[in-house]
């Protein structure tokens, strides 16, 4: 499953985790982990758990005698997150394709997974396992981000980043806001065998200390540092550009930014 858009490695996890948390994924993070409620002898899976940052919030909502497991592709991104955590946490970090799980039927009262989906080249065969690996009654809740035109920060860093490039500019940003469509999602909901789900658009705040550390973040914490690199480009020009324009149009320490996601539930 992965390809370039997925190669979260190196400083990349990070940078991602400290630059983009408060930035992007913190508050969405808070959202989704109190709609997940699990008896006190349940089980949540979570997917593409990324550095750990809803991983945190579940551990702290559920009951402590739940089970959590949470999931990754990316083992750089996994040993990240696991490091947050002691032993007394309970929390278990697994190397795991979300296409494909390796759980069995029936065995999880939710599965979780923020701002994943969109990476995933088999979307609907991720439903399909999530449904599978579902008890009767469970909850599927994800969250993907709105389309680029209403998430003003991924445009403008979008923009910047391809103006520095006269041909096959960086496309990284088109990924996490390429899933948005709600038809589409009901259609793969459906297809997957869930009979009930309901899609939110959630707004959000995001904020950064400054609008340097956003950059960082939005540069420097995912893969279209690869993308710019590999194609010979200045990080540093695109970063100070960047920065200028995000604080002309969003302000400066802090930086405040609106957030647009669409927030999915469904019950099998």
């Amino acid at each position: 499953m992965s390809n370039r858009h997925t190669s979260f490695t190196g400083s990349i996890p990070e940078n991602y985790d400290r630059y983009l948390r408060p930035l992007l994924f913190e508050p969405y993070a808070v959202d989704i982990a109190e709609r997940v409620r699990v008896s006190d002898h349940g089980s949540v899976l979570e997917t593409a758990c990324g550095t750990g940052i809803v991983s945190w919030h579940l551990r702290n909502n559920i009951t402590k005698g739940a089970r959590l497991i949470a999931t990754d592709l990316n083992q750089a991104m996994l040993d990240y997150a696991a490091r947050k955590f002691g032993p007394d946490d309970a929390v278990e970090f697994k190397q795991v394709d979300a296409t494909s799980l390796p759980f069995d039927d029936a065995s999880f009262q939710a599965v979780v997974c923020q701002f994943g989906l969109m990476f995933f080249p088999d979307k609907l065969a991720a439903m399909r396992e999530a449904h599978r690996v579902l008890a009767p009654g469970g909850l599927l809740v994800f969250n993907v981000w709105d389309a680029i035109e209403k998430n003003e920060l991924a445009q403008i860093t979008h923009e910047i980043i391809a103006s520095f490039f006269e041909i096959d500019p960086p496309s990284f940003y088109t990924v996490p806001c390429g899933f948005h469509d709600q038809t589409v999602i009901a259609d793969h909901l459906s297809a997957a065998g869930f009979s009930a789900w309901d899609v939110s658009v959630v707004p959000k705040t995001g904020t950064s200390p400054s609008a340097a550390d956003a950059v960082k973040g939005l540069v420097e914490g995912n893969p279209v540092i690869v993308e710019i690199t590999q194609r010979g480009g200045s990080v540093e020009a695109i970063e100070a550009a960047l920065a200028a324009a995000i604080a002309v149009r969003f302000g400066d320490n802090p930086v405040r930014i609106k957030l647009q996601a669409l927030v999915c539930s469904a019950r099998k």
